[in-house]
């Protein structure tokens, strides 16, 4: 696999933890879904799944990812975001 290729793999795999994760944080009760680490891992995580989407085509999930960053850029920018 070239070098490349397995970079943006790579990037793919960490952006789903990233937002696995956040997700299994938030639903477990350890961090609240206003809090900015829940907010950021979700922003990291899209952006890992913008560049990994348009590497591969998938427009719709790339798409669907630059929303999903916009919704946490937003939230990140609110007076209301948590710690």
């Amino acid at each position: 696999m070239p070098v490349g290729r397995l970079v943006i793999e790579a990037l793919g795999w960490m952006a789903m933890a990233l937002i696995v994760g956040a997700y299994f944080l938030s639903t477990i009760g350890r961090v609240d879904s206003r809090s900015r680490l829940y907010q950021w891992m979700n922003v990291i995580g899209a952006a890992g799944f913008i560049v990994n989407s348009g590497w591969n085509g998938a427009y719709p999930s790339a798409a669907l990812n630059i929303i999903w960053a916009a919704i946490g850029i937003y939230a990140l920018t609110r007076p209301t975001a948590r710690g």
